[in-house]
């Protein structure tokens, strides 16, 4: 141990793994450009079919964060066929259970999902489409923001905020849902 805090840098922060072709992209809504752009580098090296930016209106862009997410993918060169869409998300679990509904609605088997967004979101975003996806679906985190990392966060009022903010929301997100993962694994 390092630091008496390293125990929130491992619950906030998610490791990245090695990332593999997939079915599809996903890309939980926001209003920062690098998720998009880096879903949309993903798509353009053969990583998924299919790329899935998810958000509602977001009065700070003046349009849903869909729309947003769209045409940074497209001028990018994604077609926008290959964007599917999910636009009425207002939080992270509308982020999962519509983008869930989105795949079935559009008959996508997934079996493997990239997911891309901040590293210090990390954590809950893929706890949270763990909990609406089924489990049969594997989900790898793409991380898309380094500034802000498991290496650099408590060097600056920034990013002690950031992730104290996202601990915070973790353990007060899944309370509800720790029940139903143990009698799922039949503990």
């Amino acid at each position: 141990m390092k630091y008496p805090f390293d125990c929130l840098t491992d619950l906030v922060f998610v490791e990245e793994e090695p990332i593999l072709p997939a079915d599809i992209i996903l890309v939980p809504g926001g209003s920062h450009t690098d998720p998009m752009s880096m879903a949309a580098e993903l798509y353009l090296a053969g990583m998924a079919p299919y790329i899935l930016p998810s958000g509602g209106y977001n009065m700070k862009l003046g349009m849903t964060e869909w729309e947003f997410f769209r045409d940074i993918g497209v001028s990018m060169g994604v077609p926008e066929h290959s964007i599917l869409k999910e636009n009425q998300a207002k939080n992270t679990f509308d982020n999962a259970r519509n983008s869930w509904k989105v795949i079935q609605d559009n008959h996508i088997e997934v079996k493997r999902a990239i997911m891309v967004c901040k590293s210090y979101f990390s954590r809950r975003a893929l706890m949270t489409y763990q909990t609406v996806f089924p489990p049969s679906v594997t989900i790898q985190v793409m991380l898309d923001d380094l500034r802000i990392n498991r290496d650099n966060w408590f060097q600056d009022e920034e990013g002690i905020r950031l992730v104290l903010t996202e601990a915070k929301k973790i353990s007060t997100y899944f309370a509800y849902h720790i029940p139903n993962w143990v009698k799922q694994n039949g503990s």
